[in-house]
């Protein structure tokens, strides 16, 4: 019996590639019945996905956003977790979906994913279709692809039977791709969670370059920054004079000029989305601006907005500095303030984050695979793993491998997620046992 056993261990070996069969004897026992589940559902993981894609869940649509997350509510209840909602009518955001299981054994586990995307009722491009092993629709990848690379994971662990006892909490929000403000209430829970894990484990779209696979150790923040200023208007025949000055508009082109030259370090981005200079000036909360002016006049107002990328909360305390003291230096007849608001911070470097990369990378030779490397900073934008990330360990870039994500065709690569699974499930095997 115990040959018997022991041979249908070796099943799920048949499905991965030849180097893998060299290194087959680094899985243990449950750790190939994992892989073969993994394997075995992948059909069922796929139809998850359709139903999950073809319910519209932008982020300003509440309600679809719910649907979404009663849907998983199910798939993570038939797993043994215990579900809860958080509310988050203060923030005018779908409620987050929070599932855990509360043992005492290995290390405390956070999961992490968002259920909304940026497709709204109002897009056209809402339904999802299957073109062999490549499946597009709205948010394949970013991130359903992800939430269901998370359940097959866990579905995996237990078949395998071996989720008994694990401490494990999934973490869904509703708001990703438009975080309610203020983060400190739609991130609050999120925050708090992440105090109390040990490892978080995110899983935004996987990358691929070259045919090489990466995982994020690090994301950069992202920060809006709002340039105000003042001047006396008139006639323009008058500028440059003692009565004038120099006008609005030149006031921001000395500012966005010395940004421009004397702001840029390594891992730093800025950028001035709108530059507007006039009179009656308006801002819309949608970030639409209208103006008066006519081409002989001293403009009175001016009005440039834009971001800030930083790779750590000293760099970004830095540039915020530089640029203050940029402003302050005004030309004549003119003032000028800039304001700040951090929209999701940074997720600096740490030993911590390297060593959950050198762990994933136990997993990837244990299935044959090659290590995976980190990837550039330059190249992922902010995410939720940045809000817990000053307080325990993250790695993220988990999920689905696809194309074209936020634009209208994104796409997912079906035969890659099992993969995806398999990894995210040795990786948490490891971390609870």
């Amino acid at each position: 019996m115990t040959f018997l056993r022991n041979c249908r261990l070796l099943l799920p070996l048949a499905v991965l590639s030849a180097p893998t069969l060299l290194l087959a004897k680094e899985l243990s026992n449950e750790e190939a019945r994992v892989v073969q589940s993994i394997d075995e559902e992948a059909p069922q993981a796929v139809a998850l996905l359709e139903r999950l894609v073809n319910i519209n869940s932008g982020t300003f649509n509440p309600a679809g956003v719910a649907q979404v997350g009663k849907l998983l509510e199910g798939e993570l209840q038939a797993l043994g977790f215990t579900t809860r909602w958080i509310p988050m009518h203060a923030v005018k955001r779908a409620a987050q979906l929070v599932a855990e299981r509360k043992g005492s054994r290995g290390e405390r586990v956070l999961l992490i994913g968002h259920m909304d995307t940026v497709f709204e009722p109002s897009s056209t491009f809402q339904k999802f279709a299957r073109e062999g092993n490549r499946a597009i629709g709205p948010g394949v990848s970013d991130m359903k692809g992800g939430i269901v690379v998370i359940l097959s994971a866990l579905k995996g662990l237990r078949s395998a039977g071996v989720l008994d006892g694990a401490r494990i909490t999934v973490f869904l929000t509703g708001d990703e791709e438009s975080v309610a403000e203020p983060w400190e209430t739609s991130r609050g829970e999120l925050i708090k969670a992440g105090k109390n894990s040990d490892a978080v484990l995110s899983f935004e779209s996987g990358v691929t370059k070259r045919g090489k696979d990466y995982a994020t150790v690090a994301r950069r923040s992202s920060t809006r920054w709002e340039l105000r200023v003042q001047a006396k208007g008139g006639h323009s025949s008058g500028i440059f004079s003692d009565f004038l000055g120099d006008g609005a508009a030149f006031e921001l082109s000395r500012i966005l000029k010395l940004f421009h030259d004397s702001l840029r370090e390594p891992n730093l981005t800025y950028s001035a989305g709108m530059v507007v200079a006039g009179s009656d000036i308006t801002l819309e909360p949608s970030g639409e601006a209208s103006v008066s002016g006519k081409e002989n006049i001293v403009p009175g107002e001016g009005l440039a907005v834009g971001d800030i990328r930083a790779l750590s909360a000293e760099q970004l305390a830095r540039v915020k500095e530089k640029m203050q003291s940029i402003v302050a230096l005004s030309l004549p007849g003119t003032k000028s303030e800039i304001t700040f608001r951090d929209k999701m911070p940074p997720m600096a470097p740490s030993p911590g984050n390297l060593a959950l990369l050198a762990k994933l990378n136990d997993a990837n030779r244990a299935l044959g695979l090659p290590d995976m490397e980190a990837l550039e900073p330059l190249q992922r934008g902010a995410g939720d793993a940045s809000f817990v990330a000053p307080f325990t360990n993250v790695l993220d870039g988990l999920g689905a491998y696809g194309n074209g994500s936020h634009a209208f065709g994104e796409s997912v690569d079906l035969a890659r997620l099992p993969l995806q699974s398999k990894r995210a499930a040795l990786l948490i095997y490891r971390l609870i046992h």
